[in-house]
């Protein structure tokens, strides 16, 4: 009985681990988390990570609520440019380019 309880134990463990350090794998699996876009700012650069550049940024969804992302691009980013994102929680789907004026009033940087 005690080998079965260790074993359960180290199970759950593990799997709390999993779910803390792969959140946006998670997010991207979990149906009961939504997409959204949310837009940001390139305000740092990207960090060098495996030949791609990844950013984690906070930015806006439409109904300005905070939220905050994190990507992997092939290319650095220019730094101040405004980015559409769409995201299910921390996973996310994609992102594209877009001009100042397509950014929704009440998102205040």
């Amino acid at each position: 009985m005690k080998k079965g309880a260790i074993v359960a134990l180290i199970i759950v463990i593990l799997g709390g681990l999993f779910i803390f350090m792969a959140r946006d794998v998670v997010d991207r699996f979990n149906p009961l988390i939504s997409k959204e876009y949310v837009y940001v700012q390139i305000n740092k650069p990207g960090e060098p990570a495996d030949g791609r550049y990844k950013y984690k940024l906070t930015g806006y969804n439409a109904e300005g609520k905070k939220k905050d992302v994190t990507f992997t691009t092939s290319t650095e980013l220019k730094g101040g440019a405004y980015l559409k994102v769409l995201a299910k929680g921390s996973y996310t789907e994609q992102w594209e380019e877009i001009k100042a004026e397509e950014i929704p009033e009440g998102i205040v940087w």
